[in-house]
């Protein structure tokens, strides 16, 4: 079959799930792994013929894709920031909107000059360990921590460290009743934030393959993780430390609300590449 024929492959075998555009997309993240090609190879190959175990192979991906899996479980990795994660669906798949996140806590991290020491990170809900490692990646001389829930996160994300040669402290806990006598110059948190309302309009491939424990909150509580981390944070940041979250675009009022009440001050809200309230930078007031 040629290239171009196995593109439309995928086009057809996707087409009640994604639009052509996300299916060509899908299709070249899955020639990439496989066979290697970027998308210029395949604007320069697309007569080539693919046969035998690579054609199999690709054609097992477009089958598993059409139940609504997404690609980078199926392929049991992604990249983020640059660098190789292994995903499952014990963890959330890293969002090109968390690499904004991370941005914005190392354009801020020369904090180390500013303390005279180095930066001690803390990343709570930690997932596939994706802002940790990028983030010690990039910093190197901070000590880093990365908190989760789950077991198998936790599992999941020591082989993300130990495959990006990431040296990071893992904590098995629950924020919400998590407690410690270190102090961390920057608490950084991507916490669940979906309320029931939402989940009904989002893709059925993220509501059947992502871990729901890292997703949804109640419409009761849906700043429950933000509260629970504000309050960590209130203990546990340092004087001139940085509280970072990625948040809720329809709860932003609300969660600024929220840290002004507890005494945060400088709160700075940043909107993501889409144009959406994704961001929160904010410190404590000093006593």
């Amino acid at each position: 079959m040629k290239l171009k024929d196995l593109a439309e492959h995928f086009n057809t075998t996707l087409d009640n799930i994604y639009d052509a555009e996300e299916a060509h997309a899908i299709f070249l993240v899955a020639i990439n792994t496989v066979l290697n090609y970027s998308r210029a190879d395949y604007l320069l190959k697309k007569d080539e013929v693919v046969n035998g175990s690579d054609l199999v192979k690709l054609k097992d991906i477009a089958a598993e894709l059409k139940s609504g899996k997404p690609i980078q479980y199926i392929l049991g990795e992604t990249v983020f920031y640059g660098l190789p994660f292994k995903v499952s669906p014990a963890v959330l798949i890293p969002r090109p909107e968390t690499e904004e996140l991370v941005d914005w806590a190392i354009e801020c991290s020369e904090l180390a000059d500013l303390t005279g020491s180095n930066v001690r990170i803390i990343d709570i809900g930690t997932g596939s360990g994706c802002i940790a490692v990028s983030l010690k990646k990039n910093l190197p001389g901070a000590e880093v921590f990365a908190l989760d829930v789950s077991e198998d996160a936790i599992e999941i994300a020591s082989a993300n460290a130990a495959l990006n040669q990431a040296d990071i402290n893992f904590i098995k806990a629950d924020i919400r009743q998590f407690n410690t006598k270190q102090k961390f110059d920057v608490i950084i948190s991507n916490p669940p934030y979906i309320t029931p309302v939402e989940k009904e309009q989002m893709h059925e491939n993220v509501l059947v393959h992502e871990p729901h424990l890292a997703l949804f909150v109640t419409n009761e509580k849906p700043l429950e993780f933000y509260e629970a981390i504000a309050d960590f944070a209130w203990v546990s940041l340092s004087d001139m430390g940085l509280l970072f979250f990625e948040i809720n675009e329809y709860l932003a009022k609300e969660t600024v609300e929220m840290l002004e009440a507890k005494s945060f001050i400088h709160i700075e809200l940043r909107k993501d590449m889409q144009g959406k309230d994704r961001m929160i930078k904010c410190q404590l007031a000093q006593v």
